[in-house]
């Protein structure tokens, strides 16, 4: 059986051109893979859970008896010791969970707004 002339570089062609399509989606088009979309999906999930949790843990600070001394120790700190220092008072444990989460102290501690006062 023979192939007419034009077969080999059409061939060619279409391999080319898918290969430049994939390039060109996957760089600037926004196309992404399973596996990064589920990425990106677990760290918005956990941004909006952490901001969900921001007025719990506000609400945690104003409940509690020794809020005055905390927010003084608080204030005191430095800026790279006020996360620890927050995830010390227990306000940023995530209700169900044993240990403080990072990320909500980071949050709550632009909540209380201790600069500002």
């Amino acid at each position: 059986m023979t192939f007419p002339e034009w077969t080999k570089p059409g061939v060619y062609g279409a391999l080319v051109g898918a290969v430049a399509v994939s390039i060109l989606g996957f760089t600037w088009g926004g196309w992404t893979t399973a596996g990064s979309a589920d990425e990106m999906a677990q760290s918005f999930a956990a941004e909006e859970v952490t901001l969900a949790m921001v007025p719990v843990c506000l609400g945690l600070s104003e409940a509690d008896a020794e809020r005055v001394e905390i927010l003084a120790t608080l204030r005191e700190a430095s800026s790279f010791q006020r996360r620890n220092a927050m995830m010390e008072t227990g306000w940023a444990t995530l209700p169900g969970t044993d240990t403080p989460s990072r990320e909500l102290a980071d949050a709550c501690l632009a909540g209380l707004e201790l600069d500002g006062s």
